[in-house]
Formats: structure tokens, sequence, C-alpha cells
């Protein structure tokens, strides 16, 4: 490490913290040398201890908070400093949104060389609590009792759930955990050890719908039976009269992947209804679903509003997975065409259409930056692209692809602020304006945002 390091592993210091990281981590600054500080907020003084270093930063846990800042407030949850779920119940509410829109005005000025762009307010919630329809929670032993809860940060050791359930997860699934640890305890059922490859459950998942109170239970298990399963989910059913399947994933592999390859379903049907807006949605084990389904209609109603549309326009929705976007476009569009890599989704989203009534819409499975010339070079000239790429944002090919066919407008759904403005600046390179940026907090308590931009030809 170079001598111009000033802090050394296990040292404790003092530290005045000025800001927060993307990620929400407390930032201070010791003898000009960075310090990330997890659970530190600005204003706040600290005690903390360095953990890691780095060359041009180090990271530093809390040992004492010496004097809070005048914002701070109580974490509504008594694990939170333990657990690594939640980066920001420490912060209220109002601010966690400010932080957003900090987080992107910042990443577009860095990362996209974008200046003066204008970026609202970031859309909140409510009540931001109880808001998440899945979960899929680690289980295991310490001594004799079964944890079950979250992974601490940066490790899999499992910090248990207190008595009244996790914050953020809808209510039934606090309410299923505690059925379901009951019965573990029942029929004497082993849990999995990570470092010995032995034991029988990995994670308990479930999912429910918002609308509809439906949840579905799946045991992921590492082996091929679940002894006493149906008896299980019998006394599960009972008792939680809400559940309406229940199923086990087979899951024998080494590996961080929660769901294995196999599904068996054990007592009641494949899949649960919900809606999103006026559409409904059946959801299998392994669909994609938005985990937050009020904000993902505020997020779905804002792209709808971006893309300006008057019911003449043909439409491209890129990286459509399920087609849930290509949905509420549909509305208003004359054609709404689909494009995904991920076959079954395509046919999630084929079936998904049939089921609403929507007719105007066609989806095709392949690689964006193949599909779309194809389609331009057979005369299809789209007046709007929607994007939703995952978290690693667009490869410039299918930028370029974008940005040759030249819609009238292009506008970007991101859950990730880093690769959007990457994305961003490569585009207005290109003959593209960012006119707007809407923030919107689909995880409350988390440092994640999701955001809308409005792009338009130049």
């Amino acid at each position: 490490m170079p001598t111009a390091v000033p802090v050394k592993k296990g040292q404790e210091i003092e530290l005045a913290i000025e800001d927060l990281s993307h990620d929400g981590q407390g930032v201070g600054r010791y003898q000009g040398f960075t310090i990330f500080v997890p659970q530190a907020i600005p204003g706040d003084r600290v005690r903390a201890e360095i953990i890691s270093l780095q060359k041009n930063y180090a990271r530093g846990l809390i040992t004492a908070v010496i004097a809070p800042s005048h914002i701070r407030c109580k974490p509504a949850c008594g694990i939170f400093s333990a657990c690594g779920g939640c980066q920001l119940q420490h912060l209220p509410y109002q601010e966690q949104l400010e932080f957003k829109r900090r987080v992107v005005v910042e990443s577009l000025a860095r990362i996209g060389k974008l200046q003066g762009v204008t970026v609202h307010p970031t859309l909140g919630m409510k009540d931001p609590w109880h808001y998440r329809n899945k979960a899929q929670i680690p289980l295991g032993r310490k001594g004799k009792e079964i944890v079950a809860g979250y992974y601490a940060p940066r490790s899999h050791r499992i910090i248990g759930m207190p008595p009244e359930g996790c914050r953020i997860q809808h209510p039934l699934i606090n309410k299923i955990l505690a059925e379901m640890r009951r019965l573990i305890a029942k029929y004497r059922l082993t849990t999995y050890s990570e470092e010995r490859g032995t034991g029988l459950l990995r994670h308990l998942f479930v999912r429910v719908g918002k609308e509809t109170g439906e949840a579905m239970v799946v045991l992921v298990i590492n082996g091929s039976q679940l002894p006493k399963g149906k008896a299980i989910a019998r006394e599960l059913m009972a008792a939680v009269p809400q559940v309406v399947s229940f199923g086990i994933s087979i899951n024998t592999r080494q590996t961080n992947l929660v769901l294995g390859d196999k599904f068996r379903l054990l007592a009641g049907k494949e899949t649960i209804t919900d809606y999103i807006g006026p559409f409904r949605f059946e959801i299998s084990a392994l669909s994609f679903f938005q985990v937050n389904p009020v904000q993902t209609e505020v997020l779905y109603n804002k792209a709808v509003e971006y893309a300006a549309l008057t019911g003449r326009e043909e439409v491209v929705d890129a990286y459509c997975g399920i087609g849930t976007i290509s949905l509420f476009l549909a509305r208003k569009a004359k054609l709404v065409v689909g494009i995904e890599t991920v076959g079954t989704a395509i046919r999630d989203a084929k079936a998904n259409a049939r089921r609403n009534g929507v007719t105007n819409v066609d989806f095709i499975t392949g690689d964006v930056d193949r599909v779309l010339p194809d389609l331009w070079e057979r005369g299809f000239r789209p007046d709007v692209i929607v994007l939703d790429p995952p978290r690693k944002g667009c490869a410039p090919s299918a930028l370029d692809t974008f940005a040759r066919i030249q819609p009238d407008r292009i506008v970007y759904v991101s859950c990730n602020p880093t690769t959007l403005a990457r994305d961003l600046g490569y585009l207005a390179q290109r003959g593209y304006k960012v006119q707007e940026i809407q923030p919107v907090d689909m995880f409350p308590q988390t440092a994640h945002v999701e955001c809308v931009v409005l792009m338009t030809r130049v």
C-alpha cells in the first residue's frame, strides 16, 4: 500500500460525513483520503474502524455515532444495522427522494458529460413500506433454532428476521414465513449448509398478488423430494388460505442462484394472478414480474406520457420482457413491436396480450440490434422507440441501431443511473437531445432508483 495512504486496516478514526455515495454509503475524508462508511449520513460525526483499503479509498464500519446529523432518524426495523436489505432507513423519506434525484444528476454530469438536463423531483410512494410482493428468504439454523431472514452485507451469514417480519415486504409474506418456520420445526426438516453442501431446505420463495391477495410458496430444496410435502402444503393452505400454489424447486448445485432448473407443483395451481393498472397477468415461479406494482404503474404511465402517442404511431418496445410496457403503449399506439432475446419471455408476452384482448402488438424473439435493422429493410419505420434494458444498459451496437433508424422520440427506462448516463451521453453524440428525466422510487428505503427519460431527435 502506498505510504500516502493515511490509514491502515483495523485503525479507528473520527470522521465527519460530508456526502452520500450512489449506493447510499456515507462519504468522509481523513487527511484528504476518501472513506466510505455504510449507514452514515451527511452531518454525522462518527468513529469508524477501517475494514478494507484500496489505492484511492477505504471502507469503515461505524463503532459509534459521536454526534448525529440533524436529519438522522430512527430506523423502523430493529435489524437495520445488521441486515443488508435496506440502506436508507435512517434517512427521512423526503431526504431519500432528494438523494435519488441527486444521484441521477451527478451521474449525468460525471459519466454522460450532460449538464443542465431537467431532472424532476423523484416520484415517491404515499406509504413507502410493505411494498415488495416477492421474497427469497434463505433458511438456516443457529443451534436448534431455525434462522430465516436476509444475508448480512458482503456475506452469506443469515440475519434472522425480527418477530414482526420485514418492514418492506408485503405483510402476507411475513405471515407465511412465520407459519413455515413452525412447519419446518414440526416436520424436523434440515436446512442447507453452504460450507458442507448438506441439508435440505435452502430458501423460502414467496410471491403475492397485491391486487388479488393470492400467494405462491416455493421451497427451494437441495434434493429431489420434500418429505411430507403434501401434508405441509395442506397445513400451510389451511393456516393461510391466501396460499393458492405450493411447490418445490430443486437446486442441488453450489450456486448463488436461488431457484433451480426443476419445479414441481405439490398443491394448488401453477400461477397466481395480479394486475398492473388494468392489465391482468398470470405469474409463475420463474416469471419476471416487477416487485412493486404500485410504482410500476407510475413508471409505465410516465413512459407512455413521454412517448406522446396519438393513435397513429408505430412503436418499438426494445427489451420488452413479458410485454408489460408494450400493453400500456398499445392503448394509445397504432402498433407496438416488442423485441426480447429470451424466448420464454416472448411466449409469456404473447399470452399476456391474448389474455388482455390486446391485438395491436407483435412480439419477436431476438437481439434488438439484429431484429430492428431487418424490420427496417422490410419497410418498418418506428416513430418512437421505448427501451428498458437490463442493469448493464445497452450495447453500443444497439444504440447505433436506434440512432440510425432515427425515430422522433426515444424513451429510455432504466434501473441503473450509471449505465443510463453512459448511454444517454452516447446517444447525445448521435443526434438526440435529452429533454427531461423523471426518477421514480421503486424501492423505498434502499439506494436504488429507476428513471424514465425523454430524448428527441435534433
